[in-house]
């Protein structure tokens, strides 16, 4: 055989090794998310998460995981794939498909949280008592949501929200989307990795995005001014399927229940901040403008969003969602008391 050959069937049983469940498990579990395996939510979260039950189990238990690019890790997919038991347990986002988790995404309005941790800890402190009906079927092992993202532009600098005036912006959520024409601008629907030609291309002025972004999707090739306003966060949630959990042995439910909740939602904040640090190494240079806004700064933003955000609950309570301001002024309350 020859030695490239050999490497390629050698490399190739390495990844179906990985992939697939050990040959002496009894339980085999499917574990589906619509990230890319070089993301730090699959290599530092997920991925270990997996390995940690399968020896918390004691090899009773072997996950293979299907990641972005698999036939399960489409996002949009991925709740209705959990709740039927085409995989066990899945991580997606709460905002796709739209229509769901409303009261979970109540978190996505602008400027409610400084940092991953305080979000993360908030969404799971509430769950209990306000979000638990949004997930039928299955058993909520996490929610959490990244660090506060900012906006991100190719030539126009932004600082104040008059900047934003007749911008073509990208924006991540339903919140977002809403913040931007309140303010003037216009707002463009684009999946993560569509930004880079369409900044490059100028078919948009900027991006509201996470710092990671800068690094991860490159786009501090393009883009070369930063607001850093702590503008916004997504949130995403990790579950089990109800059936599943009930169905396995006590030992087994055990493990998972102590590798989630709060020991899981406690580690996200420092994830984060580890995730977000190679963008911000990605804007350092001489080309590139920085601006983090003082709080008396901040709060100009959040008194001229101030009727939209109203505007926003109002809907929700029109179509039935009777507790969004408390749930609202509950994510205040815990924002600003750390």
């Amino acid at each position: 055989m020859k030695p490239k050959t050999a490497l390629v069937i050698a490399t190739a049983a390495a990844a179906m090794a990985l992939a697939a469940p050990a040959a002496s498990a009894e339980i085999e579990l499917k574990l589906a998310h619509f990230l890319p395996t070089a993301n730090g939510m699959h290599s530092d979260f997920m991925e270990p998460w997996a390995r940690d039950l399968e020896a918390c189990s004691g090899g009773a238990v072997a996950v293979e995981i299907f990641p972005a690019g698999t036939q399960l890790g489409n996002p949009a997919k991925l709740y209705d794939e959990v709740r039927a038991g085409v995989v066990d347990i899945a991580s997606g986002l709460s905002g796709i498909p739209g229509g769901r988790f409303e009261r979970v995404r109540i978190a996505e309005l602008p400027f409610i949280f400084d940092d991953a941790g305080t979000a993360t800890q908030t969404l799971w402190a509430l769950f209990d008592d306000h979000f638990a009906q949004e997930f039928p079927d299955v058993k909520v092992l996490a929610l959490h949501a990244h660090n506060p993202g900012g906006f991100h532009t190719v030539s126009a600098p932004v600082s104040t929200p008059a900047d934003l005036a007749g911008l073509r912006l990208r924006f991540p959520t339903e919140a977002t989307n809403k913040m931007i024409e309140a303010l003037g601008g216009t707002p463009v629907g684009l999946p993560p990795g569509a930004v880079y030609e369409n900044a490059e291309k100028g078919v948009i002025d900027g991006a509201v995005f996470t710092w990671d972004t800068m690094a991860s999707f490159k786009l501090a090739e393009v883009m070369k001014h930063h607001f850093d306003a702590r503008a916004y966060v997504t949130t995403f949630w990790f579950a089990i399927n109800r059936k599943t959990y009930d169905g396995l042995p006590e030992a087994v439910r055990t493990c998972v229940d102590q590798l989630s909740g709060e020991t899981l939602t406690a580690k996200f904040g420092d994830w984060w901040n580890s995730w977000d640090e190679a963008g911000l190494a990605a804007v350092q240079g001489a080309d590139h403008t920085i601006v983090t806004p003082t709080e008396a700064e901040r709060q100009v933003w959040i008194d001229t969003l101030a009727p939209m955000v109203d505007a926003f609950l109002a809907d929700m309570e029109a179509r039935g969602i009777d507790d969004a301001r408390e749930i609202y002024d509950a994510m205040k309350a815990a924002a600003e008391a750390q």
